[in-house]
């Protein structure tokens, strides 16, 4: 899904750069639209099992804490390495589609004819 997301967000980028005249900016603001949409569904999924990961660590190690139970701290070093992929994973698609956002604010001013932001709020 990393290799997905940056590689239709630099697509994007590149077809910003083009003049006007040689896009159909309106299939194109559809498109993005449709995108963005996908990656924010893929963007929760990855935040609830970030979270679920955070909550059974967190869980793990208070149980360590009381009992001192030597055989969860297995348990918590197994949750760290899944959590930590799933932090890093998750940052990328946040900021992705951050940046996904500032890209269709480019292209409604460009099917909208320059109209600022200001306006369209």
């Amino acid at each position: 899904m990393k290799k997905r997301i940056i590689s239709y967000r630099m697509k994007m980028d590149a077809l910003l750069a083009q003049p006007p005249e040689n896009a159909q900016w309106e299939r194109i603001l559809q498109e993005h639209l449709t995108q963005v949409s996908f990656f924010q569904h893929e963007r929760l999924i990855h935040l609830i099992v970030t979270v679920t990961f955070a909550i059974l660590t967190t869980i793990a190690l208070a149980i360590y804490c009381i009992a001192e139970y030597i055989p969860v701290l297995a348990l918590i070093v197994l949750l760290l390495v899944l959590l930590v992929p799933y932090i890093g994973h998750y940052y990328t698609l946040e900021n992705e589609v951050q940046k996904m956002y500032e890209q269709y604010d480019v292209i409604w001013s460009k099917v909208n004819g320059g109209i600022n932001e200001e306006k369209r709020v």
